[in-house]
């Protein structure tokens, strides 16, 4: 497309939103959210095709108004809590897709690392899992109930535990995108092989599908919730190294903000996990093998659903707004 019929076709919309976001208040956020993204992909668009354009200029100021109007502090309302999870959130994850898929591939080969060193490498898993903890599952083993580490707390106590602690994980994966994204893949990378000895460790016993079917019972939310941490700590760490236009400083304080609101967004989720992991593993020696499938099955469409397949449609759906405004237009 030529430089004057993109500008021509998206000059209204333009004119609108600057309008729009100039009076402050007369903007709905999520109208705001909608168009801030609309704003954005026609900004890549024009970096692409159009580099040396002033348009490039106009669009990196607009977008950078959209911004700040956007992330101001303001007193929060219940419509503006729902269009978070509805629209905010999921725009969010949408943008950060292939930052989630850096991170899935970084963990998997870790985990696949983790799995394929600790056999026959017991002096590998107890580096990986601790003296303590190897043991101490041996014991259990020996009493026939290999994870039985998971029934040995209290259910309340051991929520709040499992819960603080995958939260805490998943905050200092995402702090450490701050040291680049190496610094992200250090945490995933440690998380993943330390999941591949485990199961392992299991497999050598004859276990393996005892322990992969229990630990997938919280694990499918829980893992998939670190690895989705571990792509906002990506993000934030790209934004660092890849400024593109922007100063570097701006474009590190927008993806601090980004990933802040994907790690906001995955507590409800850490909690899910933890209260699984407290309540319903602890039972899986006692649990028919349908009703564990159906747990692990419903886990992983809840995961799939929201943070895969909603912020598709959320993200189509605005497209096919800006492509009727600009047919009416």
């Amino acid at each position: 497309m030529k430089e004057i019929s993109f500008i021509n076709i998206n000059k209204k919309r333009w004119s609108a939103f600057d309008d729009q976001i100039s009076k402050k208040g007369s903007i709905s956020p999520d109208d705001l959210a909608s168009n801030y993204i609309l704003l954005t992909d026609d900004l890549s668009y024009a970096r692409t095709f159009y580099p040396e354009s002033g348009v490039v200029s106009y669009l990196n100021s607009l977008s950078s108004k959209a911004h700040a109007l956007l992330y101001r502090n303001k007193r929060e309302k219940s419509n503006r809590l729902i269009g978070f999870w509805t629209t905010e959130l999921p725009l969010t994850l949408y943008s950060a897709r292939k930052d989630f898929l850096s991170a899935l591939l970084i963990f998997v080969g870790a985990f696949l690392l983790g799995l394929v060193s600790s056999i026959g490498e017991n002096d590998f898993v107890r580096v990986i899992l601790g003296d303590a903890y190897v043991n101490m599952t041996l014991d259990n083993i020996a009493k026939g109930d290999p994870l039985g580490v998971y029934g040995m707390s209290n259910p309340l106590q051991m929520f709040f535990f499992i819960a603080y602690n995958n939260i805490r994980v998943s905050i200092i994966a995402f702090l450490f995108g701050v040291f680049t994204p190496l610094g992200t893949s250090i945490i995933l990378v440690r998380n993943g092989i330390m999941v591949g000895a485990f199961l392992s460790f299991f497999f050598q016993f004859s276990l393996g599908e005892v322990s992969a079917m229990a630990v997938l019972l919280h694990g499918t939310i829980e893992l998939s919730a670190i690895v989705l941490a571990g792509g906002a700590g990506i993000l934030m760490g790209r934004s660092l190294l890849f400024p593109g236009t922007y100063s570097r400083k701006h474009q590190f304080v927008r993806g601090a903000v980004e990933g802040s609101k994907i790690i906001i967004g995955l507590i409800p989720f850490f909690i899910l996990a933890a209260i699984i992991e407290s309540y319903v593993t602890r039972h899986y020696n006692e649990m028919a093998v349908w009703l564990e499938l159906a747990v692990i099955v419903v886990s992983f469409a809840l995961i799939v659903f929201y943070f895969v397949i909603y912020p598709i449609i959320v993200h189509n759906n605005i497209l096919k707004q800006k492509d009727y405004e600009q047919t009416t237009g």
